[in-house]
């Protein structure tokens, strides 16, 4: 077995610009069948001579195939770097690290994703994951929240999933423009529009913290059980492995422990919620 501090070679696939920040690549694994992971884990990206960082994956898991997909913001020197390479050249992955998703405990649920900004990166490899095997759940509902209509990422898959008979997809944007003409607002004015039943239904939540109490507090509100609430808290991870303590939480380490969480695991630590 390899050590889980070595990063091993991988190739950037392809490089696609999804926005003025976000940047979408497709990874190679150059010594592995399949990256083979869970949807909502992460990987720790090496770029050599910078650094390192740990970034979700984005793509549904794919057991026989070695790529697998990142969507990364340029926001620190390691993202910056990796955001201005090109096609072929190497970078160094670790991983898969953390708790994701058991996507068997959703199996014959109705879900409800809920995603804003950024979160939609992780949570995409979910709904994917439920999507490519449609059949094994009940209703899918996707709220997707942004900030303007220029941050909207993944733009072509939202059309389709707005398109899609077997989905109900809302969406909405804090400050919309000319081009707009959809739901101007934070993302907790689109789940008044859903039904659920609360005992029949599971809601999956990531974006910024800040929108982590007030979805919960909606959700509450509709009496949905603490149980049947899952939450992505990817804070202050830095080493993937729980030696340095940047993401220690109490007695929690989000990068071991999460950074999938039930929302009655986590309720009463303050620097979760």
């Amino acid at each position: 077995m390899k050590s889980i501090y070595l990063p091993e070679p991988a190739k950037l696939n392809k490089v696609e610009k999804l926005s003025e920040n976000e940047t979408l690549f497709e990874i190679e694994l150059l010594e592995r069948k399949s990256l083979n992971h869970k949807p909502g884990q992460f990987v720790e990206v090496s770029v050599f001579g910078v650094g390192e960082a740990p970034i979700s994956v984005s793509s549904a898991p794919t057991p026989d195939k070695p790529t697998f997909q990142l969507c990364v913001r340029a926001m620190g020197n390691v993202t910056s770097v990796l955001c201005a390479m090109q096609a072929g050249e190497k970078i160094g992955i670790r991983g898969p690290f953390g708790n994701g998703f058991e996507v068997s405990e959703f199996k014959g649920k109705d879900i409800l994703f809920i995603a804003a900004g950024l979160g939609l990166v992780p949570l995409r490899s979910l709904i994917w994951s439920v999507l490519n095997n449609r059949k094994d759940f009940g209703k899918v509902m996707i709220l997707n929240g942004s900030t303007s209509p220029k941050s909207l990422l993944f733009t072509d898959e939202l059309k389709d999933w707005e398109k899609r008979q077997d989905v109900e997809f809302h969406m909405t944007v804090d400050v919309g423009d000319e081009s707009w003409s959809g739901n101007v607002g934070v993302i907790t004015t689109l789940i008044p529009r859903v039904e659920f039943d609360p005992d029949k239904t599971l809601a999956v939540i990531v974006g910024p913290p800040i929108m982590y109490r007030f979805a919960i507090r909606e959700l509450k509100n509709r009496r949905m059980p603490e149980k049947n609430i899952y939450m992505s808290l990817e804070r202050k991870m830095k080493c993937g492995v729980g030696k340095c303590g940047h993401c220690q939480m109490n007695n929690i380490y989000v990068c071991q422990d999460g950074p999938v969480f039930r929302y009655d695991q986590v309720k009463d630590i303050p620097e979760a919620i």
